[in-house]
């Protein structure tokens, strides 16, 4: 069916199939297909950053007791009391852990069984403490020094307050040095999907697809086997023309990969704009994902608000609705593991549907227990969404 026979209300998928015969569906789909994913070989780059997840106090009771300020407009608020005067908030460190969205995605993978090889800012010379976790799990070459996050959690969002001088001086010169052109082509050559995360933070993200592009694509044994996926983390902070550039460079794996797209709302809002959608402000999610895909003829364009998924492809409009909680556990990387749950659904061969099931289901689980699912574990909780 073209997409154009699609509506935002009326889509191809869901025209068809019901929510509780897809969840049985990527639920049995997954047990089946758990030693496959064990099979599996994924190299993920390049950021790394240590997260120190935060409780913003509100009412402190006791040494040991207090309240938290539980949404972000609460903070605003109190802030913006602060104008002309003075404020002291009190935040408590509640854990600290491995951060930035490739490692994040990585550690994911990795415990659906994926033979994961990670790429990026983990330590130097020296691992940091942080990803021991991740390197137990994974294969990790580490090439900077990690930047470090306070990200503080509440129940409508997170603010993530970080510091990179490390990840600046991420470069395509870096990685010849410390890796090699003839060592980055084996490990982009043996795996079936290469993830690159977070352009905004690393200023020489869109040089290094560009140099990936000529120096390594050309030598690529498999054709347009493997999947290339982006994120792009909130591009706020880059200028609309560098987004723009960033784009269009991706676009160039096309002839090489399956290229896929990942976005939450605000940054397919932003990249739309930067491909010069009209009022892009207020559009809804599967709009701003057809006029995406439809520009940049990747092979999916995919976003993520937090309570359903969307993908745009030559395939169709596909809307997904997610297993959301008002009361997360752990909201900071939620995005990454709906990104590890969707590639590995691509990656065992799941439709869009299926795919974007394992995608939104891993996210939700991750966000009610804190921890990644292994196949088997995302499966059950997808068959308990039907009951």
């Amino acid at each position: 069916m073209p997409r154009e026979a699609c509506t935002a209300r009326a889509l191809c998928y869901n025209s068809a199939v019901n929510q509780r015969d897809l969840l049985h569906a990527a639920a049995d789909a997954l047990e089946k297909n758990s030693a496959a994913a064990r099979g599996s070989k994924v190299l993920v780059g390049l950021d790394g950053f240590v997260d120190e997840i935060i409780a913003v106090v509100d009412k402190r009771e006791t040494a040991t007791n207090f309240s938290r300020i539980s949404t972000i407009t609460q903070l605003a608020q109190r802030i913006g009391a602060a104008a002309g005067n003075s404020a002291s908030i009190e935040l408590v460190v509640e854990r600290v852990k491995l951060g930035g969205n490739g490692p994040i995605m990585a550690n994911a993978l990795a415990a659906f069984g994926a033979r994961t090889t990670y790429l990026g800012a983990l330590g130097s010379p020296r691992v940091h403490p942080a990803f021991t976790k991740l390197a137990d799990n994974a294969r990790v070459i580490s090439v900077a020094e990690p930047g470090h996050t306070k990200a503080l959690e509440f129940d409508d969002g997170k603010i993530m307050l970080g510091t990179l001088p490390s990840l600046h001086g991420l470069s395509w010169g870096v990685l010849k040095t410390k890796v090699g052109c003839d060592k980055l082509l084996r490990l982009m050559d043996e795996v079936s999907l290469v993830a690159m995360a977070n352009w905004t933070m690393l200023a020489g993200m869109t040089e290094i697809w560009r140099r990936m592009q000529k120096e390594i694509c050309p030598k690529l044994s498999r054709g347009r086997e493997q999947l290339f996926f982006a994120d792009l983390a909130d591009p706020t902070r880059r200028k609309t023309e560098e987004l723009r550039e960033a784009l269009n460079v991706l676009r160039g794996f096309s002839p090489t990969f399956r290229v896929v797209l990942g976005l939450n709302r605000h940054e397919a809002a932003l990249a739309a704009h930067a491909l010069d959608m009209p009022r892009t402000e207020n559009a809804e999610v599967e709009k701003l994902a057809a006029f995406i895909h439809d520009k940049l003829q990747l092979d999916s364009v995919v976003v993520h608000p937090r309570e359903f998924a969307v993908s745009a492809s030559p395939r169709g409009l596909v809307r997904v609705e997610g297993p959301f909680t008002p009361k997360p556990k752990l909201s900071t990387g939620a995005g990454d593991h709906f990104n590890a749950g969707y590639c590995l659904g691509r990656l065992l061969g799941l439709d869009d549907a299926g795919a974007l099931q394992a995608g939104v289901g891993t996210s939700g689980f991750y966000v009610r227990t804190g921890k990644s699912p292994s196949c088997r574990e995302l499966a059950k909780f997808l068959k308990s969404l039907t009951k």
